[in-house]
């Protein structure tokens, strides 16, 4: 048995939530309104948000401090494998449950794609006291379920570039993540770990199950926060 990790519940058994991806850019002057709509999704139980800020922005003069090549490369690995609705490289983007892609400022859209995900089939991840997780359901290929790590809400006074001047809120972003197990359908169990991904810097972690294909884009078959 391993040490039980700070704030973990001591079980989740509702349905799994839909999991929305934010790549942003602290110089795109298009994102702090779709990071705002991030901020305010956050507050559902029904959605996890994860920012992404991503790197090709900071080649203007302002490097953005919560970027990551990780994320830049996972939005060109959806733009390659295509997705639903706008597909592509660009800020801001939202991705519902690595299926659909739109415009992340775009808040009809956004929520609509979200109250369809909401109603989509998906595995359940439970865990409980003893550091146990569960996931249980059908599965049409493997999926690898990871530890991501977040920073919960981190506020920025950006200097120069197309926001200079303006201090923007970012919420949960991504730090790192680790993989734990494969899952191929069925009922399984893991162990959460002793030392969890970025435990130094996060605020929070979240799982995610995401189907394993090439490039590790494939599409997110469920999430849940683990504390």
């Amino acid at each position: 048995m391993v040490d039980t990790p700070v704030g973990l519940p001591l079980s989740q058994t509702d349905a799994a939530p839909a999991v929305l991806e934010l790549f942003t850019s602290q110089s795109c002057s298009s994102c702090p309104p779709a990071d705002a709509l991030a901020e305010e999704l956050a507050q559902r139980v029904d959605v996890i948000v994860i920012s992404r800020p991503v790197t090709y922005w900071n080649r203007i003069g302002w490097e953005d401090t919560l970027s990551s090549e990780d994320n830049t490369e996972l939005q060109r690995g959806y733009a390659r494998r295509g997705l639903e609705g706008r597909n592509g490289v660009y800020t801001p983007q939202a991705v519902i449950d690595g299926r659909s892609g739109v415009v992340g400022s775009r808040s009809g859209d956004v929520t609509g794609l979200l109250e369809q995900a909401i109603l989509r089939p998906r595995p359940s991840i439970t865990i409980t006291a003893d550091g146990q997780i569960t996931v249980d359901g059908a599965a049409s290929s493997t999926a690898r379920l990871s530890i991501v790590a977040v920073d919960a809400s981190e506020t920025v006074s950006i200097a120069s570039g197309e926001n200079r001047n303006r201090s923007v809120t970012y919420t949960n972003s991504w730090l790192g993540e680790d993989t734990i197990g494969v899952w191929a359908g069925g009922k399984k169990s893991y162990t959460v770990p002793e030392i969890l991904p970025e435990q130094a810097r996060a605020d929070r972690h979240a799982l995610i199950l995401r189907e394993d294909l090439p490039g590790g884009a494939g599409p997110v078959l469920a999430g849940r926060w683990l504390n």
